[in-house]
């Protein structure tokens, strides 16, 4: 039934999904497996991980939270008794003035019942200098709540991909109690080769928490190029494992007495100015107006 709170076995998945979704769950499982075999408490999956297409595939797989593909990891979830992160899934809008669906981050516990729904706040709207744009908010609408779960004594903080690069979030999940952050992700090989380590460990540092962040990697059916690289960060900012250029399963032990000791020692938390927040607060909905 797993370690006791104060130590838990994270593990992350690292997959290169393809557009057959049968085929992506297929993998998806017997890597959840693989991790179950080792010990892990808790698995996460990456962002898109039943399916990498275009925006036109993407939208026909669109499912709501009880659709196909999380029933079947809910019930991988309770044989093998591990919490398990559905990286994302595309959840259908019940807005029909606003049909784009969701980027949707579920945890399951280890009945493999959701216990916590993230839907992405920062969406991914940019134009990289290798010529290449995103437009993610044409084809998915954005979330507007940050989301932390308890489970077995342990905060857990979700977030997905672009949200790394919005240190406020993190901070939030902290103060909100997260002691774990999951990042799934599919980054670009340009933004990923230059910010990913470091926006991870940073991340960590600041916030004093475990990343837990599993990746898509390499060349997609849709063309697309992923970076990989998916890795497991301590509160401290040291990388405990990262995952080689091909489909893995990476795991490391978190140690929350550990992490108390770091919050302790160095007590960032404590010492944070809240005056910054209501400036930050005021700024923005000074350019809002």
């Amino acid at each position: 039934m797993g370690r006791p709170s104060r130590s838990m076995r994270l593990a992350a998945i690292q997959m290169c999904s393809g557009k057959d979704v049968d085929r992506n769950l297929d993998r998806a499982l017997a890597l959840v497996n693989r991790a179950a075999d080792e010990g892990a408490d808790v698995v996460a999956l990456p962002e898109n991980f039943a399916l990498m297409g275009s925006d036109r595939e993407r939208a026909q797989f669109v499912q709501d939270l009880d659709g196909p593909v999380l029933k079947e990891l809910g019930r991988v979830a309770k044989e093998r008794s591990v919490l398990l992160l559905a990286g994302t899934v595309l959840e259908r809008s019940r807005d029909e003035a606003d049909p784009r669906p969701y980027n949707t981050s579920v945890l399951l516990d280890r009945q493999g019942s959701p216990i916590a729904v993230y839907r992405k706040m920062h969406l991914f709207d940019v134009s990289l200098t290798d010529g290449v744009s995103y437009r993610e908010s044409e084809s998915v609408r954005p979330g507007d709540e940050p989301v932390v779960a308890f489970v077995e004594g342990v905060g857990f903080g979700l977030s997905i991909c672009y949200d790394l690069r919005f240190p406020e979030l993190y901070r939030l999940l902290a103060f909100r109690g997260a002691q774990v952050v999951f990042v799934p992700s599919a980054f670009t090989v340009e933004t990923g080769k230059d910010h990913w380590m470091s926006l991870l460990r940073a991340r960590a540092i600041e916030n004093q928490v475990y990343i837990v962040a599993p990746a898509q990697f390499g060349t997609h059916e849709s063309g697309r190029v992923t970076y990989g690289h998916s890795m497991i960060v301590d509160p401290w900012g040291t990388v405990l494992a990262q995952a080689p250029q091909k489909e893995s399963v990476l795991w490391a032990d978190a140690d929350f007495g550990y992490q108390e000791e770091i919050r302790s020692r160095v007590p960032v938390g404590k010492h944070v100015r809240k005056r910054i927040f209501s400036l930050l607060h005021a700024d923005l909905e000074g350019e809002a107006k």
